[in-house]
C-alpha cells in the first residue's frame, strides 16, 4: 500500500500551491474589500484576465481534461492534491475548466458534442452551469418535475431550476429532465446542453446567500433544444449525474481540508504570539487540544479524501465513501475554523480576515450538493440496506 503520490502528481500539486500563495492571496484583501462595500465577493475582469494568463502559462488549465481536446487527463487522486491548494484561499478562482461539469461531458459527449461544447469548455473558451434541484426537489433528485417531451427534431422542456451558480454568465447549462414521468430516476431522467439564448430559457432571479455569493433561479418554459443536444442516452442521465456529484463532493472535501489547514496553519503561528494573564495561547490547554485535533480529524480526512479519488479511478462504486468525506471533510473544516476565530478573539470576529469568509463558505458547502445529514443518512442506508 503506497501512501505517496506519484513524482509528477507531487510537482503539479506544490505549483498549484506556488500559484495560490504567490498570485491569489494577495488578491484577498482587494476582495475583502469589495465585500464590506456590499459587493459580490469575486475578482475584478482586470484580475481575473491577469490570473488566467498566468495560470495558463503554467500549464494549470484542464488539468483532468482528456488529453484529446487538450486536456492533462489527470486522475482523481492527483486532482486532490490540486483541490486541497486552491482551498487555500478565499478568492474565489478556478482553474478552468470546472471538473464536475468536466467529467460528466467527458464521460457522455458524442464527436459532435465534443467538437461543439467540451474542446472549448477545456480550452477556457466557454463556461458551464448545471441545472439539477429544484423548488422542492433539492437533496432528492428523484423528486424532480422539469420534463422534456420529444417534438420534432427538437426537445422542448418545461420546470424551474434554482440554486444554480452561474447562471447569470454561463454560455450553456447541464439541464436535468425527466423524459419519462413513469421511470423518473430510474430510467426516465435525461440530460440536456442547453445554451444560454435557447429560447424559453429564463434566469429569472438572482439568490444572494451567506459568504457574498449569488445563485440563480432558472425558469423554462416551452424551451427548445435540438434533439443532438441530448447528452447521452435518453433516460440514462442519472449515472453520469451521479459521476458529477461525486466528482464534486470529492472537490469539495479537498477544498475543505485546504481551508482548515490553512486555519490550523493561522491559529499555530498566533499562538504563541498572544498572551493572556501572562501566558501565551500556546501554552493553554483548549488551545492545545483544538491544535491536536485539527491536526488528527485533518490527517484523517486527507487519507479518506485520497482513498476515496483513488477507489473513483479504479471505477469503483463510491456511493458510501464519497458521502463519508462530504460529511467528514466538511463537519471538521466547520469546528476548526470555529476554533480558529475563536482562538483569536475579536480579531477573529472582524470581516478583514480571511477566516470569515471561510466560515461562510464552509457553512454554505455544508448545505449544498446535499446536506451532511443526507450523506450521513445515505451511509447508513447502504451499510444496513435499508435502500428501497
Amino acid at each position: 500500500m503506497n501512501f505517496e503520490l506519484d513524482e509528477d502528481h507531487r510537482m503539479i500539486a506544490d505549483l498549484v500551491r506556488r500559484f495560490v500563495e504567490d498570485e491569489l492571496v494577495p488578491l484577498e484583501a482587494g476582495v475583502l474589500d469589495r465585500a464590506i462595500a456590499g459587493e459580490e465577493v469575486q475578482l475584478t475582469a482586470e484580475e481575473t484576465e491577469r490570473v488566467n494568463d498566468v495560470s495558463r502559462e503554467l500549464g494549470l488549465w484542464g488539468l483532468d481534461a482528456p488529453e484529446d481536446v487538450g486536456g492533462h487527463d489527470l486522475p482523481a487522486v492527483a486532482m486532490v492534491g490540486v483541490n486541497e491548494a486552491m482551498g487555500r484561499t478565499i478568492v474565489p478562482y478556478t482553474l478552468p475548466p470546472d471538473s464536475p461539469n468536466l467529467r460528466m461531458l467527458a464521460a457522455t459527449v458524442n464527436d459532435r458534442q465534443r467538437e461543439a461544447y467540451l474542446a472549448p469548455y477545456v480550452a477556457g473558451k466557454t463556461i458551464s452551469a448545471i441545472g439539477i434541484s429544484e423548488p422542492g426537489a433539492g437533496a432528492d433528485p428523484a423528486g424532480m418535475k422539469t420534463h422534456a417531451v420529444r417534438d420534432g427534431d427538437d426537445w422542448v422542456i418545461n420546470g424551474r431550476k434554482i440554486w444554480i451558480t452561474k447562471a447569470n454568465r454561463a454560455d450553456f447549462t447541464i439541464l436535468m429532465a425527466v423524459t419519462d414521468r413513469e421511470k423518473g430516476a430510474r430510467g426516465g431522467m435525461s440530460a440536456f446542453l442547453v445554451d444560454k439564448d435557447a429560447p424559453g430559457f429564463q434566469v429569472v432571479r438572482p439568490i444572494p446567500v451567506i459568504g457574498g455569493e449569488t445563485l440563480y433561479e432558472v425558469v423554462l418554459e416551452d424551451c427548445r433544444v435540438p434533439a443532438w443536444k441530448l447528452l447521452g442516452t435518453e433516460g440514462q442521465g442519472f449515472a453520469p449525474m451521479q459521476l458529477r456529484l461525486a466528482t464534486r463532493r470529492a472537490e469539495m472535501a479537498a477544498n475543505a481540508i485546504g481551508m482548515a489547514q490553512r486555519a490550523l496553519d493561522m491559529m499555530i503561528d498566533y499562538a504563541p504570539q498572544r498572551s493572556t494573564f501572562g501566558k501565551p495561547l500556546s501554552e493553554r490547554q483548549t488551545i492545545q487540544n483544538w491544535v491536536s485535533d485539527a491536526a488528527i480529524k485533518l490527517h484523517a480526512a486527507r487519507l479518506m479524501t485520497y482513498d476515496c479519488a483513488w477507489k473513483l479511478d479504479q471505477g469503483r462504486d463510491t456511493r458510501t465513501e464519497v458521502s463519508m468525506i462530504k460529511s467528514f471533510a466538511l463537519e471538521t473544516a466547520w469546528e476548526v475554523l470555529d476554533h480558529a476565530m475563536q482562538c483569536f478573539g475579536a480579531m477573529g470576529m472582524t470581516r478583514e480576515m480571511p477566516l470569515q469568509q471561510m466560515a461562510a463558505r464552509i457553512r454554505l458547502m455544508r448545505i449544498y450538493d446535499g446536506p451532511t445529514e443526507i450523506h450521513n443518512w445515505v451511509v447508513a442506508r447502504n451499510l444496513l440496506g435499508t435502500r428501497a
